[in-house]
């Protein structure tokens, strides 16, 4: 089936969420929070919202509109993120989140796909952004044209030891445990849907799971543990994450309130996340 390219630049209508502590907690640990993080796991301290939480109500909308797209779903991964925040994240309250796919990018095998997301508070106030690039494996060659090039955010200074690396492991059901906070895609769950998609291994770690790691171990290396002073954050998911993995993130001081970042999986020494950065109030 075709890809719809009328659906590009088309705002969706608003997909209404409520937050809860409970939600911000459950993201926390999929994203493997532990008890000394207790400012994002306890409701008695508020709890804090990681900033990464921005990408749990946009994925609702953003799959209804890939849905919609003439893609096969089965072949969907996630090729990179970028995430704003314009407001604290809290813990209790409703958002409404609205989508848009910003364009569909040919690159002979894969098919590209842009869609920018938009969270608003109750009282209308922007609270966050996203642009998630999607691949649709094999689906390429649709004759469109190729995705233009962007500058990083932050770029990585060349053969410079990093100011920081911070390494953690993974659990084997990270991947169900992440799941929770509303990627249901049987990719990360199921072992014999992974095999028919082309992973031999097993089912992969979701690439927004490796994400929030990510974003938790900047936040503990630069912010004093502090998540909520981070402003922006991209990262490019280039190779797949297994539930066990030991992940290493590698970060360079650009300047004050800017991070390169890399993310590093031990055992295979391999980057999984590259071309990543953020900002935070210094």
């Amino acid at each position: 089936m075709p890809f719809d390219r009328t659906l590009a630049g088309q705002w969706s209508p608003p997909v209404s969420s409520e937050v809860t502590p409970r939600d911000t907690a459950l993201y926390a640990l999929g994203v493997g929070a532990k008890r000394e993080e207790l400012d994002f796991l306890y409701e008695g301290r508020g709890p804090k919202v990681l900033p990464s939480f921005a990408v749990v109500p946009k994925f609702q909308p953003m799959l209804d509109l890939l849905a919609k797209s003439g893609g096969d779903l089965a072949m969907l991964v996630h090729s990179a993120e970028r995430v704003t925040v314009h407001a604290p994240l809290e813990p209790r309250g409703r958002l409404a989140t609205t989508a848009a796919i910003r364009g569909f990018y040919d690159m002979r095998r894969f098919a590209q796909v842009l869609v920018d997301t938009k969270s608003h508070d109750e009282g209308g106030r922007l609270v966050a952004e996203t642009t998630s690039t999607m691949l649709f494996r094999d689906q390429g060659g649709f004759g469109g044209a190729p995705m233009p090039k962007a500058a990083p955010g932050v770029e990585r200074p060349k053969d410079v030891p990093p100011t920081f690396a911070v390494e953690e492991g993974t659990t084997p059901e990270q991947a169900l445990l992440y799941r929770l906070s509303g990627d249901h895609n049987p990719l990360h769950a199921d072992p014999e849907f992974a095999r028919r998609v082309g992973f031999e291994q097993g089912p992969i770690l979701h690439g927004l799971c490796t994400f929030g790691f990510m974003i938790r171990h900047a936040a503990r290396a630069v912010c004093g543990g502090d998540a909520t002073r981070i402003r922006a954050f991209e990262a490019q998911f280039r190779r797949p994450v297994w539930p066990g993995d030991t992940l290493v993130t590698e970060g360079w001081l650009v300047s004050p309130g800017a991070l390169a970042l890399r993310v590093k999986v031990r055992e295979r020494d391999e980057a999984v996340i590259t071309s990543a950065w953020l900002t935070f109030d210094a």
